[in-house]
């Protein structure tokens, strides 16, 4: 992999293909994706709001002139940051895995809106969500849904560039994707990867996430694009994975012991996965794999609770256990 520096804006990644990255990689700040030949274009994922994704899209088409008109549209999962832009990128189709494209309509950014007008109500929950998302504009953005759906693997063309799209959800979310480009060896990963912040999460079960990882590595990508974080590779793949394994096995000790996910959360030690960003979201983590555990008794997560825990722990350093 070449010396690619975390810096926010464009960058060129060779061979028609570019990355949008967003430093710090935290809370809301995703990397994007853009591939193009022959005067045709692809993107991949837009952001959290209309504010950045406009200016994305102005960067990418002052450097790359088949940005001008894009024509395909691809969402790599169903979280606002990578696709409550999506109104902005007019008359392109929009594809997804059908998982996400469901998933999408359970959280537009109209019910955002309302989330956060009313957080100071929620209680701690609501008080770290409006924390963590003060940076972003919701109001105006437009629910924009996916044109065309797909289950399994979808293969596209950008001028003379094949384009696979391959699903690994449930994992971060119910319908990942991967975005592979086989001859230019670059994949966009979505939130399959967060490179140098904590993974969260939300739908699993944490086996197929592995599964994902392991999968990226062996694709023998030179350039991995993450959803969050810097420009990695094989070993960064490797990494999250080796997380996701030590959760899973720390969590089952804690599991088998009887203590709630609640306390697990509080004390399950993090070793040297302790420094990476966000490490509070150790809530949710556990609370999916209880959940898988239980046989599904514990029931789907209470998402203000879980936030109001995460808070906790955001305020206690993310305690880290050793």
């Amino acid at each position: 992999m070449g010396d690619w520096r975390f810096t926010k804006g464009l960058h060129d990644l060779g061979r028609g293909c570019f990355a949008w990255l967003q430093p710090d990689g935290g809370w809301g700040w995703s990397n994007a994706g853009l591939v193009a030949d022959a005067g045709e274009s692809l993107l991949v994922d837009t952001l959290f709001d209309l504010r950045l994704t406009a200016e994305m899209l102005a960067a990418m088409r002052a450097s790359v002139p088949a940005a001008a008109r894009i024509g395909t549209l691809v969402n790599t999962h169903a979280n606002g940051d990578h696709c409550y832009g999506n109104q902005l990128v007019d008359g392109a189709r929009i594809v997804a895995s059908r998982a996400s494209a469901a998933e999408m309509d359970e959280l537009p950014p109209e019910a955002m809106v309302r989330v956060l007008e009313n957080a100071a109500a929620l209680g701690p929950g609501g008080e770290y969500l409006a924390k963590v998302f003060a940076p972003f504009e919701f109001r105006g953005i437009r629910h924009t849904p996916p044109t065309e759906v797909f289950d399994g693997e979808l293969r596209l063309r950008v001028g003379a560039k094949e384009v696979v799209l391959i699903e690994v959800g449930p994992a971060h979310t119910r319908g990942d994707i991967l975005v592979w480009l086989p001859q230019e060896r670059v994949v966009y990963t979505g939130d399959i990867l967060f490179i140098g912040g904590t993974p969260i999460v939300w739908a699993g079960p944490v086996a197929n996430w592995i599964a994902a990882c392991e999968r990226i590595a062996e694709l023998g990508a030179e350039v991995v694009v993450p959803g969050h974080g810097p420009l990695s590779d094989a070993k960064g793949a490797l990494a999250v994975r080796d997380y996701l394994v030590h959760v899973r096995d720390r969590a089952r000790e804690c599991f088998d012991a009887g203590l709630s996910a609640a306390d697990a959360a509080r004390e399950l030690p993090l070793a040297h996965f302790a420094g990476l960003g966000d490490a509070e979201r150790i809530a949710v983590n556990v609370h999916t794999l209880y959940r898988e555990w239980s046989g599904g008794k514990l029931g789907v997560a209470n998402g203000l609770e879980l936030f109001g825990l995460m808070g906790e722990l955001a305020r206690a350093g993310a305690r880290v256990g050793s």
